[in-house]
This record gives structure tokens, sequence and C-alpha cells, in this order.
């Protein structure tokens, strides 16, 4: 099983179509695609894991604390990536499109990670 991510209403919707544009079978919901504007963040943690997909968010101030609660209280995640705000597009599209085909859903279950600057630390980039 290839990983499959999900774009909170936050991450800006240039990643997921710039993702999907260099990776036409990369599976990456958008928030829209998904229906998750104004969800709360607890829901949105819930509806990726159900959905078996990795969240990927700007959100780094409340979603860290809400992955934490949802561990904290047993729940298993598929993984988050957060990326900053006014990070360059084009770094975060180039790390997502890294891990795609380079890692499986395992390796994610239930960690955090920074993006773009996973892909330096992990790649040597």
């Amino acid at each position: 099983m290839s990983i499959r991510f999900q774009a909170d209403a936050d991450l800006n919707y240039a990643i997921v179509a710039a993702s999907r544009r260099r990776e036409p079978s990369m599976d990456f919901a958008s928030a829209a695609d998904s229906s998750l504007e104004g969800v709360q963040d607890p829901d949105v943690l819930e509806r990726a894991a159900n959905e078996r997909r990795i969240l990927v968010t700007h959100d780094r101030r409340t979603m860290s604390g809400h992955f934490r609660a949802c561990l904290e209280s047993g729940l298993p995640s598929p993984g988050v990536l957060i990326v900053p705000q006014f990070a360059p597009i084009g770094p975060v599209v180039e790390a997502i499109v890294l891990i795609w085909p380079a890692s499986e859903p395992e390796e994610w279950r239930d960690q955090i990670h920074h993006v773009p600057t996973l892909v330096r630390h992990v790649f040597g980039r």
C-alpha cells in the first residue's frame, strides 16, 4: 500500500496542486475533496486516520497539541507533516514527492515531522 496524503483546510492548495502535477498517480486529497472546511482539528485528525492518510498542514501551533492528545488517548495516527506557513512551495513539493515513493505508510505511523527540513536530514539535501 502506498502513502496517501490529506491536506487540511489551512494548507495552501498550491502545494496539493503542484504535488499532483509532479506525480499524477499520488493520492493527495485536498480539504475541499474531503469537505474539511470548518472542521475542528481533532475531527480532521480522526478523518485522516479513518482514511489512512498522512495529514499535511501549516498549523504547527494547535495541530501538534491535538496530535499528542490523540496519541495519548490511545488513538493511532497515520502521521502528520507540518509545513511552515511561508516555506517556498518548490521545496515542500519536492519533499512530498520524495517521501511518497521512498517509504511505506507504517514508517510514518504515530509520528509528526516538519517538511521540508525532514528531507534535508533524511535525503541529505
